[in-house]
């Protein structure tokens, strides 16, 4: 039976980081990486905007090139899965049959795509947009002719792949059941600002509409019928609706969890010597007041796995990351820091109607997040505001001719306070 050290589940960012962060650690021993796809570790977010719109070659989204894994000493196990654990004998059984035995493991398997439960959901053409074969077969449709596309979903990935088929001149419809977009990330201020920006590219959007069907010839998608019972023409369909965390085999092993695996400070499972780190990964987080949530993002997959790589090498170093995340929807760059969940105040900062504006969000007073909408400097000056949970009035945080580095501690005029 294979044996290694550590193994890594998953080869996307969390999955990388971890193995980057063990060997910058001077860990030593066996590392192996089992990954799921045929391609080595490669960035996901490019997926639905530079890669998507074939402005970035796929060679360029590699994390390292592929050479790099081998020069480190770190097996990699492609186009294969885990797809049973036994935590007490420490191995784990992959797709292909055999068995393999660890000291350490480090579950990195991220999620999948959530799917419709509608009828011809399964129709060729109805895609997510989650992985490089998932956008080589939108690609190859629009290749071949596809004109109409139906979205559903209004979150980042709908709105990022809308603007992404804009741009390449796809007639796009979206749909999306709640009564505005990015209504679970963010405020009303922000939704309508997207919603604003993609009709006037030419996107139909059509809220609190729900889907009753996908409409097919029996093989391919030519339409979606709404709850409505009112039906729109499509050649494609592209579904982001989030995702379902992969954490199967860790919860038939013993592991609790629910929506994700628990994990602790040091990213630690409920099992021994099994971490979890990434999307998968539900952990209480400062940032949300102490809430068990998950995170999906870049920033949070490389953290966690830093952490989870530290606690192997016996330097435990609790999470503690501050959370931010993007999205370039057109011209237009959002930089988010914080959570605003929870949020009962908001300030504006600039003027929307400008395309350069930032939304600081507002808890008890503290600031708790910031969307910054081109406007790097607040979102650089900004994340220390909500690092300290930061208490400055209102009226001070809407200066817009006041940058927000002058609002912060030690900044004087009694408007300003950190707690």
């Amino acid at each position: 039976m294979k044996q290694a050290d550590v193994i890594i589940v998953g080869a996307g960012h969390g999955g990388a980081a971890a193995a980057l962060a063990l060997r910058q650690a001077g860990f030593e021993g066996s590392i192996a990486m089992i990954g799921r796809e045929k391609e080595p570790p490669y960035e996901r977010p490019p997926l639905s905007k530079e890669y998507l719109a074939r402005e970035k070659e796929f060679e360029r989204l590699y994390i390292r090139p592929p050479q790099f894994w081998g020069e480190k000493d770190i097996d990699l196990i492609l186009g294969t899965s885990v797809s049973e654990i036994d935590a007490h004998a420490k191995t784990v059984k992959l797709s292909n049959g055999e068995d393999m035995g660890y000291s350490h493991l480090i579950w990195a398997a991220g999620g999948d795509a959530r799917r419709l439960s509608c009828s011809g959901a399964d129709l060729r053409g109805v895609h997510a947009v989650r992985t490089r074969a998932d956008v080589d077969r939108m690609m190859g449709e629009i290749d071949a002719g596809a004109k109409r596309c139906v979205v559903i979903g209004g979150g980042y990935i709908g709105l990022e792949a809308a603007a992404v088929l804009r741009k390449l001149e796809i007639e796009v419809v979206l749909v999306e059941m709640l009564d505005r977009v990015l209504a679970r990330v963010a405020g009303e201020s922000l939704s309508r600002f997207y919603e604003k920006e993609h009709r006037d590219h030419g996107v139909n959007i059509m809220l609190e509409t729900g889907v009753d069907c996908i409409l097919g010839d029996g093989e391919k998608v030519t339409g979606v019928r709404l709850s409505d019972g009112s039906e729109i023409e499509a050649d494609m369909v592209i579904v982001g609706i989030g995702i379902v965390p992969c954490i199967g085999p860790l919860i038939v092993a013993g592991a609790t969890g629910a929506n994700g695996v628990d994990v602790d400070e040091y990213c630690r499972t409920s099992l021994d010597d099994v971490y979890a780190i990434g999307d998968c990964a539900a952990h209480a987080n400062d940032y949300a007041d102490g809430a068990v949530i998950r995170l999906e993002s870049v920033q949070n997959a490389n953290d966690m796995a830093k952490t989870a790589a530290m606690a192997i090498c016996g330097d435990k170093q609790p999470y503690k990351a501050t959370p931010w995340f993007w999205s370039n929807q057109y011209d237009l760059k959002l930089q988010t820091v914080g959570l605003s969940m929870g949020f009962d105040q908001i300030v504006v900062r600039g003027e929307p109607e400008s395309r350069s504006f930032s939304i600081v969000y507002l808890r008890d007073g503290k600031v708790v997040a910031l969307d910054c909408v081109n406007k790097v400097k607040d979102y650089v000056q900004g994340k220390k505001l909500v690092e300290r949970h930061a208490v400055i009035d209102p009226t001070l945080l809407g200066d817009n001719d006041v940058a927000l580095k002058e609002m912060g501690e030690g900044a004087a005029q009694g408007g300003v306070r950190a707690v």
